[in-house]
């Protein structure tokens, strides 16, 4: 049973804008993640091996609930022009299953709305489609930071994460999450209702998802469902501990491809990053591919070629 916590703030302002996921803002209204992807990077002792059991609403606020303290801090920002583009989550996922009996995350973008704050929405659910009618209103009348006004001239991105496009891959490495042929169905929903939409490709699995051949049926197959830009990354793995995720990677390794512990091993034996040379290699073929499927690496390089709102 998820617990119920209080928080001192909701909204978080970012040091500094990152170059792909254009955070000004971050929100979450959660903690923990019932999608329990074995690679994530929050894992640890805090969250214990399954992220499940640590699951928390963030309900309460120092001086009434969080939803008001999010409208206080909004109200805020709004009055002092302080317009900036809001991530949600970059913790954990805003449409977790928790979140159809709580609807912290509906009831946030209702708020956001209201004060025209423009949103950067990154998922793996299908539950996103509960909310095209807020999002739309977002999308319309949105304010956005000045320096974006001419690029992005939109108030809703959304990106749908996938580190493999098949279910019984997902199964093993995001178990709770929903299986990656719903969410290419949802993604392909998300496109036609004329979001500007895409894939954050990460992370790849090294020897599994990140071979040629599923890279080219990445690209394909978001060409073939008209995404509008993808985001490729590799992999970083932590820690040592039972709950990290080096250790938990390694672990299902070592049961579902016993062939590649080697290759793991040898992959991060000087630290959590992937070798240099395999990062180079990587960029290299990445940059490769978006120009072979004509697919934009980048969400303002694709947002220039979207259409006007109307």
């Amino acid at each position: 049973m998820p617990r119920e916590i209080q928080v001192k703030s909701i909204l978080n302002k970012t040091k500094k804008r990152d170059s792909w996921f254009l955070d000004d803002y971050t929100l979450n209204m959660y903690s923990s993640c019932s999608f329990n992807c074995l690679y994530c990077y929050i894992r640890g002792s805090k969250y214990g091996t399954n992220l499940e059991t640590s699951l928390s609403a963030k309900t309460m606020g120092p001086d009434g609930s969080s939803l008001e303290l999010l409208d206080k801090q909004l109200f805020n920002r709004a009055k002092k022009n302080q317009f900036g583009i809001i991530v949600l989550s970059s913790a954990t996922d805003p449409y977790l299953q928790m979140e159809k009996r709580y609807e912290l995350t509906r009831d946030a973008l209702k708020l956001i709305a209201q004060y025209k704050f423009p949103v950067h929405i990154i998922t793996k659910s299908d539950l996103i489609r509960r909310d095209f009618d807020l999002l739309h209103e977002i999308d319309r009348t949105a304010r956005l930071p000045e320096d974006l006004n001419l690029s992005l001239r939109r108030g809703v991105i959304i990106s749908f994460s996938f580190s493999t496009l098949f279910n019984e891959v997902g199964e093993i490495f995001e178990p709770g999450a929903t299986p990656p042929s719903q969410r290419l169905e949802i993604l392909r929903e998300t496109i036609e209702e004329g979001f500007l939409s895409g894939v954050s490709l990460m992370p790849l699995i090294p020897y599994i998802t990140d071979t040629t051949e599923n890279l080219h049926l990445f690209f394909s197959t978001f060409k073939t469902n008209r995404v509008h830009y993808v985001l490729p990354a590799s992999i970083t793995l932590f820690g040592t501990g039972p709950a990290d995720s080096m250790t938990l990677m390694m672990n299902a390794i070592k049961k579902h491809y016993p062939r590649l512990e080697g290759n793991y091993l040898k992959l991060f034996k000087d630290g959590p990053q992937m070798p240099l040379y395999y990062q180079a290699a990587f960029k290299k073929k990445i940059v490769e591919l978006g120009a072979e499927y004509q697919l934009e690496l980048g969400v303002l390089s694709a947002a220039k070629k979207m259409p006007d709102l109307d």
